[in-house]
């Protein structure tokens, strides 16, 4: 049988996205998450029984590595990328276990979700009815970033369900899972095209949006941000980390046609500042600022009307 490799974290609650993406730069080929908070407001939902389970402010993220990885050398990466980005007092604990001990285990973590008024996350293997209007985004993540339930996620399917009204092109960056191009697709877009770097994460978008027969006015692509694509939007979305989304405003302000949106989310607190300058600087005007918890999400728009906008 082959064996796989565990590294556990176990870190403050807000910063699950930063380690969950250290751990797949890593070389983790999947991470679970394991928070107490999961089971907070859970009673009578699609009638299973959770166990009363302690409230703690720490979370467990947990990387799985193939046992060809040496993870002695691995988990010095990890510290030095703890120390890059300061996170500190971040308890390690390694082990070794067989792959059916993780490859499906996860999945009873994760349960149909209603995001948005009518936006709703159901994974791939669960039973789920609709109710008349309610959108379904089928979703299995796979080894990709990206369930849609992360706040990041959720904040930025609010902004979709804001700006999208129905016939626009859509420039999904860092795809992850494919989340939020299906969202685009069921709010109205016309076509959307999703970018990748990850070969993995443009395999695992493909096979969501297979599972949603409804959403074939997507392709995905693998791709380095924006660099290189010609493809001029009414809406560029991008749920990536602060240090990235600064790299891709300009080229966003050159495809996005008049009065087109840029969606940015995955912005911790302290990087807020860094990334509003960088959008401004392209030519953007901010029109929403949204926060939950230590993330930050916002949208930006290209316009020379900015009556309508924050500060204008």
């Amino acid at each position: 049988m082959e064996k796989w490799q565990e590294i556990e974290l176990t870190v403050e609650r807000e910063q699950e996205e930063l380690v969950s993406n250290l751990l797949i730069e890593t070389g983790s080929q999947g991470v679970a998450i394991s928070d107490s908070a999961d089971y907070l407001g859970q009673e009578d939902r699609f009638g299973e029984l959770y166990p009363d389970v302690e409230q703690l402010d720490m979370i467990k993220v947990t990387g799985y590595y193939p046992d060809t990885m040496e993870l002695m050398q691995v988990r010095q990466q990890i510290e030095q990328g703890l120390a890059i980005l300061q996170l500190n007092d971040v308890s390690i604990r390694v082990q070794e276990l067989a792959e059916e001990d993780w490859a499906d285990n996860w999945k009873k973590y994760y349960e149909p979700a209603r995001i948005t008024h009518d936006l709703t996350i159901v994974p791939s293997w669960t039973e789920y009815r609709a109710s008349a209007n309610e959108k379904v985004i089928r979703l299995d993540p796979g080894m990709a970033f990206g369930t849609g339930t992360h706040p990041t996620t959720k904040m930025s399917l609010y902004a979709l369900s804001h700006v999208l009204r129905g016939g626009e092109t859509v420039l999904d960056v860092g795809t992850g899972s494919g989340v939020l191009s299906i969202a685009s697709s069921l709010l109205g877009a016309k076509e959307i095209y999703a970018y990748d770097l990850d070969d993995v994460a443009v395999r695992v978008a493909q096979e969501n949006i297979a599972l949603n027969q409804t959403v074939a006015n997507i392709k995905v692509a693998a791709g380095d941000l924006l660099r290189g694509v010609e493809q001029e939007a009414d809406v560029i979305v991008a749920n990536i980390l602060a240090d990235i989304l600064v790299n891709l405003t300009d080229d966003a302000y050159r495809l996005l046609k008049p009065e087109g949106y840029l969606i940015m989310s995955g912005i911790i607190s302290d990087k807020w500042d860094l990334v509003k300058t960088k959008a401004e600087e392209a030519g953007f005007f901010l029109e929403t600022h949204m926060i939950q918890g230590e993330w930050n999400a916002c949208i930006f728009k290209k316009t020379e009307n900015v009556s309508g906008v924050i500060g204008g």
